[in-house]
């Protein structure tokens, strides 16, 4: 499945982390020939290879149950089977790390979830903590 991301920096998805705690946008770009993901929180800029929707809906539908988000820091450990584990994992389909930026690149699991959710692939949580997430 290509889920059809084709917001523009003038268009972007506004979305609220899964607690519902924190604003930012994303929208989609190409950088070094390849289609990435722009995520802006603040001032802060991180970006994802975009092939990661359909990647992880991918993997959200073979799970076939809840997944816990664990989004953290790129230099923070990761609990197995979240969702952020498999975004750093050398077993997922890019071998390694879905986010671009050294230093920018975990966080995976606090913010393409709600834009899953935006995009109507999947169920999420929006508890204070510990959410999960489920493929539709």
């Amino acid at each position: 499945m290509a889920t059809t991301l084709d917001r523009s920096r003038d268009n972007p998805w506004k979305l609220k982390t899964p607690p519902g705690t924190s604003e930012y946008t994303m929208h989609v770009d190409e950088k070094d020939g390849r289609k990435i993901l722009v995520c802006t929180v603040g001032s802060t800029v991180l970006h994802y290879d975009a092939r990661c929707v359909d990647d992880l809906h991918a993997m959200l539908t073979q799970a076939g149950d809840w997944v816990e988000l664990g989004g953290a820091d790129e230099q923070k450990p990761v609990k197995d089977g979240t969702v952020e584990a498999w975004a750093r994992s050398p077993g997922n389909p890019v071998g390694g790390w879905y986010g671009l930026k050294k230093g920018l690149r975990g966080r995976f699991a606090v913010y393409l979830p709600p834009l899953m959710e935006a995009l109507g692939l999947c169920d999420l949580e929006h508890n204070a903590r510990n959410n999960r997430i489920k493929a539709r």
